[in-house]
């Protein structure tokens, strides 16, 4: 008990002066990015300390808030650092694998979201470690995702191709025919621009609870002047041209069934798999990245 008791009061010492730190001093960040980093932890440190009372987590959120006040590089935990259930390592090896694939370019096209998705998914691992409150497991899961797609949106601008460009070079290589059994009628439009970009895990065609809310509120928001509007799926380079075509078609008919699913006729929703081909970002051939992995909805008139 003489031992314990002074190595507790030491390891509690520690965890507040790292806090108490965080809280008392002023800081000035060098960088867009530490900024950004150190008010997202802070924030996090904040709800540990102070509502959860988990004094461990405030200690790893506080030490990262004050690395990135000093300019240190911060990067979000390993997944291994974490104590995580099996059967919830893989989405979140895949998204810290994502995160990893874009840090450079998002660096510096968008500090403001790489910020916060390095310090969602410490939050995303850290709740399902404990796991047991979902609801902020899903909140900074959705936190995380968030961020993502718009680093991909920013990914995409960096290339200078814009939407309307893009979807004018789609439609503009298709005739007035079936293309596939599977595949509906489209027509050409000068007009048509890309308007809700859906993003997909690597191999995958589910939709995640962020990309179905995302959807929803491109409906209600759009529903009264858009009658007719076009999928189109995409992959990234990995896997051959024929998988990745079937791939392809499947994002988009998944999207269609939730806008079927959302009250949008099925036969005013025409879907396309275009494969590996019409990349966000370019890359070689067999490069996993998560900005390609996508489906695109547009108008049709």
């Amino acid at each position: 008990m003489k031992i314990i008791l002074p190595l507790s009061f030491l390891f509690l010492f520690s965890c507040s002066a790292s806090y108490e730190k965080l809280s008392k001093e002023s800081f000035n960040p060098p960088t867009s990015l530490s900024k950004h980093l150190m008010e997202a932890y802070k924030t996090k440190a904040d709800f540990e300390a102070q509502e959860m009372h988990d004094w461990n987590s405030a200690k790893l959120y506080a030490e990262k808030a004050l690395g990135a006040a000093d300019g240190k590089d911060i990067l979000p935990e390993k997944i291994s650092y974490w104590v995580i259930p099996a059967d919830k390592q893989s989405e979140l090896n895949k998204a810290y694998n994502n995160l990893m694939t874009v840090y450079k370019e998002a660096l510096l096209l968008d500090p403001f979201n790489l910020a916060k998705a390095i310090s969602s998914l410490d939050c995303w691992a850290e709740q399902q470690e404990e796991n047991w409150q979902t609801w902020d497991i899903d909140q900074c899961r959705n936190d995380f995702l968030s961020a993502m797609h718009e680093i991909f949106g920013s990914l995409e601008k960096e290339e200078g191709i814009s939407t309307k460009q893009k979807i004018n070079n789609e439609i503009s290589k298709l005739d007035d025919s079936v293309i596939d059994d599977s595949i509906s009628i489209v027509t050409k439009n000068s007009e048509n621009k890309i308007l809700q970009i859906i993003y997909f895990d690597f191999d995958k065609s589910k939709l995640s609870d962020v990309s179905i809310e995302e959807i929803k509120n491109f409906i209600n928001a759009n529903k009264k002047t858009i009658k007719k509007f076009i999928v189109v799926g995409h992959t990234d380079t990995m896997g051959t041209k024929k998988y990745n075509k079937v791939l392809s078609l499947e994002r988009a008919e998944v999207v269609q069934k939730v806008l079927t699913e959302l009250g949008i006729e099925k036969n005013n929703i025409h879907i396309l798999g275009k494969g590996e081909d019409n990349l966000r970002v370019q890359t070689a051939d067999e490069v996993k990245h998560p900005a390609n992995r996508r489906a695109e909805i547009s108008p049709l008139n």
